[in-house]
C-alpha cells in the first residue's frame, strides 16, 4: 500500500495545544455548568396535598375520584373525545390509556405541602403534621404503593417563615429516614425564591442536614420556585433563574412557575391570572434558557377551574384544563401541577394524545436519520435526532407509548433510542 503524502499545513504544532490552554478554564466551566439533559424520566405532573389532608393511600384516593368523575362526565372513548374536541383516530387508545393510567399510577409526583395549601399553624400542630406526613409516604414506599417521584414543599426562606420551615423540613426528613434511606425520587419544594442568596442557604441547609443524618453529599436535591418577579428579573436589572441554578451548587432538579404569585405580583387581576397569559409566557421563557443544558427540568404551574359541580361546568374545566396542557406540551414545558382529581384523567389525556400524535412523524425522522436519509424531504440534524429520540423516551416514561411500538416504527431497539438522545444507559 503506497505511503500517503502529509497535507500541507501553515500553523505552526504549538497552536492548537495554545489554544487549548487557553481555553481550559472555559472547557471546565461548560461541563460543570451544563451537563446536558435532564437525562432521566420527568413526571408530567406534580400533585400538591395539604399535609393536614394527607390520607393513607392518597394517589389511589385521587385515581378513584378521577375515574369516578370519568364514568359520570366522559364514560365512553367517544363521549370523551367529543369533550375534549379529540381527533377519531387516536380517541379509544388515549381513552384506553388514560384509564389504566389512573388504575396503575394515578399520581406521577406528590408532594406534600406545607406552604400556602397548609398555612401557619402552632408549631407543635406542624410538627405532627411533618412527622405523619414522612410516615404515610415511608409506609407506602414499604407497601409498593408510592408514586415514582414524592417530597415536600417547606415553607420559604424569608425572614418571617424561615426559622419554621427549616424545622419542618428537619422533622420530615428524620422521621423518612427513620423508616430507611431516602427514596430515589425525592424531592423538596423551596418556593418563593428571588434572591441567589436564598438559593444557596438552600443547599447549605440540604447539605448541613446530610452532614448531620449520615447521608451521601448530594443525596437531598430541591426545586425552586419562581413566583415573585424578582425571581426573572433582579433589582440590579439582571436576569435572575441562571444565577439561582448556579447558586444551588449542583442540588437544583426543577424550576416549578407559580401561577398566582407570580402574576399577582405582576398586579394580574384575578380574572386573568392563567398560565397561558403573556407574564407566564415571558417568566417561564426565561426559566427555560436558563435551564436549557443545566440538567434542571421545568414545570408549569397550576390552574384554578376545578372541574366540579354539574356536567356542562365539568366539562369546561376539562376542555380549559386539556388545552392549557396541550398548549404547554408545543412549548416543551413538559410537566405541571394539578391541584385536583378531576384535572388527572384531561393532564393524561393531553399528553398521551400529544405524544400518540406526534409518533408517526418522529419515528419516520427518527428512522430516516439513523439510516442516513431524509424523511420526505425533511434532512434532520443530530441535534433535531435527539429532540426526536427525547421525545419518543418521554412517551414511553409516561405511558403513552410502548418500546414494541417505536421498535417497530422506527427500527431502533431501546438502546439505540438512548444513545441518540444522549440518556445515560439503564443500569
Amino acid at each position: 500500500m503506497a505511503q500517503q503524502e502529509p497535507v500541507p499545513t501553515s500553523l505552526p504544532a504549538s497552536v492548537a495545544p495554545a489554544l487549548g490552554a487557553s481555553l481550559a478554564a472555559v472547557d471546565a466551566e461548560l461541563a460543570r455548568r451544563y451537563p446536558g439533559g435532564p437525562h432521566t424520566r420527568q413526571p408530567v405532573h406534580t400533585v400538591y396535598v395539604p399535609a393536614d389532608r394527607l390520607r393513607p393511600g392518597e394517589p389511589r384516593a385521587w385515581g378513584d375520584a378521577a375515574l369516578a368523575l370519568l364514568d359520570r362526565h366522559a364514560p365512553d372513548a367517544a363521549a370523551f373525545a367529543a369533550v375534549l374536541g379529540l381527533p377519531p383516530e387516536p380517541a379509544a387508545p388515549v381513552h384506553d390509556r388514560v384509564r389504566a393510567k389512573l388504575l396503575r399510577e394515578p399520581v406521577e409526583d406528590l408532594r406534600v405541602d406545607f406552604e400556602d395549601g397548609y398555612g401557619r399553624r402552632p408549631d407543635a400542630e406542624e410538627d405532627a403534621h411533618a412527622a405523619r406526613a414522612a410516615r404515610l409516604l415511608a409506609a407506602a414506599r414499604a407497601e409498593g404503593t408510592s408514586p415514582p417521584f414524592l417530597g415536600l414543599r417547606m415553607k420559604c426562606l424569608e425572614a418571617p417563615v424561615r426559622d419554621r420551615g427549616i424545622r419542618t423540613l428537619d422533622v420530615f426528613l428524620t422521621a423518612l429516614l427513620a423508616a430507611g434511606p431516602p427514596p430515589p425520587g425525592l424531592r423538596i419544594t423551596l418556593p418563593k425564591t428571588g434572591y441567589a442568596e436564598q438559593v444557596a442557604a438552600m443547599a447549605r441547609l440540604c447539605e448541613e442536614f446530610e452532614r448531620a443524618a449520615g447521608l451521601a453529599h448530594g443525596a437531598l436535591r430541591f426545586e425552586i420556585q419562581i413566583e415573585t418577579s424578582q425571581a426573572v428579573l433582579g433589582p440590579d436589572g439582571r436576569a435572575t433563574v441562571a444565577r439561582m441554578i448556579d447558586a444551588a451548587a449542583g442540588r437544583a432538579v426543577g424550576l416549578h412557575y407559580g401561577t398566582f404569585d407570580y402574576s399577582a405580583a405582576l398586579q394580574v387581576s384575578a380574572a386573568h391570572q392563567a398560565p397561558d397569559h403573556p407574564a407566564a409566557d415571558h417568566a417561564k421563557a426565561v426559566m427555560q434558557a436558563a435551564a436549557a443544558g443545566t440538567g434542571v427540568a421545568l414545570s408549569d404551574g397550576s390552574t384554578n377551574l376545578l372541574p366540579t359541580g354539574p356536567a356542562a361546568r365539568v366539562h369546561h374545566a376539562w376542555r380549559v384544563h386539556h388545552g392549557l396542557v396541550r398548549r404547554a406540551l408545543a412549548r416543551a414545558y413538559y410537566q405541571g401541577w394539578d391541584m385536583h382529581p378531576g384535572h388527572l384523567p384531561t393532564r393524561y389525556a393531553a399528553v398521551y394524545a400529544f405524544y400518540r400524535e406526534g409518533l408517526p412523524d418522529a419515528a419516520a425522522r427518527l428512522a430516516a436519520y439513523a439510516a442516513g436519509t431524509d424523511a420526505d424531504g425533511v434532512l434532520d440534524e443530530p441535534a433535531t435526532a435527539r429532540a426526536l429520540a427525547a421525545f419518543l423516551l418521554r412517551g414511553t416514561d409516561c405511558g403513552a407509548l410502548t418500546p414494541d411500538e417505536i421498535t417497530a416504527t422506527t427500527g431502533l431497539t431501546p438502546h439505540h433510542l438512548t444513545t441518540l438522545a444522549g440518556r445515560p444507559p439503564a443500569l
